[in-house]
């Protein structure tokens, strides 16, 4: 691949978009306040002027802004997600990311202007499943699922003609997206088609003799030793037991940080690079982006930015990281 990787930064609120930004960020990624984007929590996202300013904001710093519009539409209820998409692109987004055919239909017919990025919620990983999307709708870029391997991911670009997305710092689903149905199974809300996953209405932390327990609806997810730090729980990390054995049956808790694949990645033929976390705050993602601009500026320059495991180390998910499916070899 030629040219410089693209550095795809997470915001959660105007301010954070305004650190993205400034910490050297390509683009930032951002969502409307409502159940179209898959980060729909209190306190986080964009009204429609923030939106038009921030974008303004990131344009004349020479950053670009991607709207996500990447849950699903209710069935008969598309009138919100038709509105985001007409809002983002008179916003001048530069590209919306998005999963529904619906969204992408509309994004292609109406705003044929705004590039359409496929999000990692369709769950694309095929060539067949990828020239669909860009036949049918023209997507630019797809953003890939976090469970191909660098070997994987070099064969896919070979088999197709779009531009390619690939997580490598933040939070790991090794679901396949767009397929989640644990959360929903608890809380009655889909990350998929409400933006939520583990809604934060829905969680307790209760302290007995033996220390915290942490439940979701009701349900124990974990349990944690007085003093011991506690996680927020999701169903997909939480520690059950099965049989004689009790552990992370699902996933364990540890974050992606697959900086030392950079140089890996762009053999491979990777476009752009992202980092999750629209539901962190400024100080997160002002290291974080600043952290990954030097590891890409080195990676341009031939250098394998192996160093960047320990920075960040502070940033992950107890403390733990992964290069998750990035290093697999047994398939």
């Amino acid at each position: 691949m030629s040219g410089r990787m693209e550095l795809v930064c997470p915001a959660g609120t105007p301010a954070t978009l305004r650190a993205a930004v400034q910490a050297g960020a390509d683009a930032i990624y951002c969502g409307f306040r409502d159940e179209t984007n898959a980060r729909n929590f209190p306190g986080l996202n964009f009204s429609p002027q923030e939106m038009a300013e921030g974008i303004r904001f990131a344009h004349d710093h020479g950053s670009k802004v991607l709207v996500a519009i990447n849950t699903f539409a209710h069935a008969g209820a598309m009138e919100p997600w038709r509105k985001a998409a007409d809002t983002a692109a008179e916003c001048g987004a530069d590209a919306v990311i998005a999963a529904d055919i619906a969204v992408l239909d509309h994004m292609a017919s109406q705003h044929p202007a705004t590039h359409l990025h496929l999000s990692v919620q369709a769950a694309a990983a095929t060539p067949e499943a990828i020239g669909f999307y860009t036949k049918a709708f023209g997507v630019r870029r797809v953003v890939l699922p976090r469970v191909l391997s660098v070997q994987e991911i070099a064969a896919l670009n070979r088999a197709i003609d779009v531009e390619t997305e690939a997580f490598v710092f933040g939070g790991l689903c090794v679901m396949t997206e767009g397929r989640c149905h644990l959360s929903s199974y608890a809380s009655g809300r889909s990350p998929n088609l409400n933006g939520v996953c583990s809604p934060p209405e829905m969680v307790s932390y209760d302290e007995d003799a033996g220390g915290t327990a942490a439940r979701l609806a009701g349900f124990t997810i974990d349990r944690y030793k007085p003093g011991q730090p506690t996680g927020y729980p999701t169903l997909c990390k939480g520690r059950f037991k099965a049989g004689d054995k009790a552990g992370h049956l699902f996933e364990d808790p540890v974050s992606l940080n697959a900086g030392s694949m950079i140089v890996a990645l762009k053999t491979a033929g990777v476009t752009a690079l992202k980092i999750e976390g629209r539901q962190r705050g400024k100080g997160y993602v002002t290291e974080v982006v600043r952290a990954f601009k030097r590891a890409v500026d080195a990676a341009e320059r031939g250098f394998d930015p192996t160093e960047i495991d320990n920075i960040l180390a502070s940033m992950s998910e107890g403390g733990r990281q992964t290069t998750g499916a990035y290093r697999k070899t047994w398939r």
